[in-house]
This record gives C-alpha cells, structure tokens and sequence, in this order.
C-alpha cells in the first residue's frame, strides 16, 4: 500500500541522515522520463469543472483505493481571517467549491477518510468561515453531510493543533531537517489544491509551494510566541532557496495528485493582498474559469506558469523540481487533453522578486 510505501520511504532517509549525515533523498538525482498528462478544463461551475478534470485523467479511481486515507492540501493561506476579508473572493485561498467536489471523490472510491489540512498563518482557524464563493456552504457542515453519505469520514484538521505528530524529512536548507505533519506522511494520498498566484519570494505559488503549509509553526514562526506566523525562519533570501525547502518535502511526500484553481486568482506581490497582491478574476482575462490537473506535480506547475506567462526555464522551482526528479516541465513532454493551453493563457503581472535570484 501507498501508506507502507510513504513510511518507509521517510524512515529510511531519516534512517540514512542520521547513520551516515547523508541526505538519501538526494543521493541520485533522476529527471523524469516519459510524457505527462494534464486536463484542462474551463467553464463556471468549479465543482463541475473539477469533476470534468479528474474524468479526463482516469477518475479518482485511478488515484484513490478502497480503504485509503488521503490527505487534502489546500492553500489556506488568510483561512485565520476569512470572516474578515473574504479570502477566496479575493483570489487568496483555495475555493471550498474544488475541495469539496475532490473530497467526494475520493469518498466515492472508497476513501476510509479524508483529511483537509492546512497550517495557514494561526495554529488554529474556524472552519465555519471556510464557506463557498455564494456563502451558502461552509467547510464544517458539508464535511457532515459527506461523512453521512459515504461509509468514510471527513477530517478537517489545523495541522499546528490537530496533527498527532510530527516528522523531520531531510533539507538542504539551514536547518538540514524541516518538520512537517504526520498527518500528511501517514497518508496513503496527497493531493495538493493550490490556487494559482505569484509570490514575492518563491515567484509563484502552485502545486510544490503548498506543501509550505505542512511544516509547523513551532520552530520555525518569525515571533516566538507563535501567535503569528510568515515563516520567516526558513530561508527567503532567494527563489532558489525558499524552493529548496519545499521541493524537498514534496520529495518525501510524493504527492499523487494536483488540481489547480484558476477562478478567482492572485498576481503581483503575493501571496496575500496585504503583501500586495492583486486579484485576478480569470474570468475577466479569458471569459471563463480554469481548472487544471495532474498526476505529475511538476507538470500541472508548469503549464499553470505558462497559462500564467511566466517563462518557465526562468522560474527556479520548476528547474530544480524537474533536476530532483519530481516530473516533467518541458512543454514538448506534457501532454494537455481537454482546453488548449493557447485559449488559457493570459496576462499575469509577476511579483517583484525580495532578494536575490
């Protein structure tokens, strides 16, 4: 199984750092052979939408097996301030509507349980406020109502507070180990649902970049009393350094799927509109919504880059994610079945890069 695979991946290279203080996630590094496949498909109705991409990959059958528990990563970046300022309106935060439509899924094949997590910016966030783009659902009672349809159950979990344990997977960063939930590396499936936007440190955020939400908040907050939080212990002084660290926890992940949201979206200095983000409703750049989807990581990152017009050869975590053997990157060795990428792309402001390249 998927779990006894991810485990002893994780013991061995923890094994290995501590026994010979050589990373073994990074003894060998093999580029990915073969082509990918990405689904892209656009329209208005994000849950139908994200229905439509999974059936073009195969269906979550092909993903998910009957028993598993899979792990649900969103960006919930501003979730802490949701009753506020209306974060996924705004293009900040993952939409309730794909989590939603993905958790189904899941349940339908069969899932025991599936875990929505995220660290956010607070150790801990109310769901409640966690609603769809009409306001009509929120997170806590559509997990309910689908723990209630299905033999399995749905989770909803503030890793910082509801994560059982921790696990330290080798870094090439200043720390040299970096602690991410159990929660995620118990899981017999990752699936990463980030929304897309650019940052004003890692250049942008996609697939790889919200697995920086599984590393916990002790340790590594920028204000000791970790009430707080912008990761500002780990390293933002370069794109290629703050790529290092989560390039290196999807290296111990292995996540087996990506769904990128491409409705209400985020350019410029982002992550979040305090940075000086801009929204983006992509609706108003290519007359409809987009949904984007991959088994391979680095492909979904790549071509959401150049839906987005970023040069992909100049975005280091694409480059180095594809020198590590997390997927493909090349354009002539993806696969795009559904919309064609020249009907999604459009203009898309970068960040002003903090720090040097």
């Amino acid at each position: 199984m998927q779990k006894l695979e991810r485990r002893k991946f994780i013991g061995a290279a923890l094994g290995s750092v501590a026994a010979l203080n050589t990373p073994l996630l990074f003894a060998a590094s093999k580029k990915a052979a073969g082509k990918s496949k990405v689904s892209a498909v656009r329209g208005d109705d994000l849950a139908r939408m994200t229905l439509d991409s999974l059936e073009a990959l195969g269906g979550m059958k092909t993903v998910v097996k009957e028993g598993e528990t899979v792990f649900l990563k969103p960006n919930f970046v501003n979730a802490p301030w949701a009753k506020y300022n209306n974060c996924f309106a705004t293009g900040q935060c993952t939409k309730p509507e794909i989590i939603l439509a993905v958790t189904d899924e899941c349940l339908k094949a069969g899932a025991r349980e599936v875990i929505i997590g995220d660290g956010s910016q607070l150790p801990k966030y109310d769901w409640r406020e966690i609603k769809t783009l009409d306001g009509k659902r929120d997170m806590v009672t559509e997990a309910k109502r689908l723990s209630a349809k299905y033999s399995g159950t749905v989770k909803l979990a503030c890793l910082e507070v509801d994560s059982p344990g921790w696990v330290e997977v080798p870094c090439k960063c200043k720390q040299k180990k970096i602690a991410i939930a159990d929660m995620v590396t118990k899981a017999d499936r990752v699936i990463t649902i980030p929304v897309a936007k650019t940052h004003s440190w890692a250049q942008l955020t996609l697939g790889t970049k919200n697995f920086v939400g599984v590393i916990r908040i002790k340790g590594y907050s920028q204000f000791m009393d970790n009430t707080w939080w912008n990761r500002g212990s780990i390293d933002h002084s370069s794109p290629r350094a703050i790529s290092q660290i989560f390039l290196d926890i999807t290296k111990a992940i292995k996540p087996d799927l990506s769904i990128v949201d491409f409705s209400m979206c985020l350019e410029s200095n982002g992550p979040s509109i305090g940075q000086g983000g801009k929204t983006v409703d992509v609706r108003k750049r290519i007359g409809s919504w987009a949904v984007i989807a991959s088994r391979d990581i680095m492909a979904a990152d790549a071509t959401a880059a150049r839906i987005m017009s970023h040069d992909v050869k100049k975005m280091k975590q694409l480059t180095m994610g594809y020198e590590m053997g997390l997927g493909q990157i090349d354009e002539d060795s993806i696969e795009i079945v559904g919309e064609k990428l020249d009907r999604l792309a459009m203009k898309w402001k970068p960040a002003e890069i903090k720090g040097h390249m």
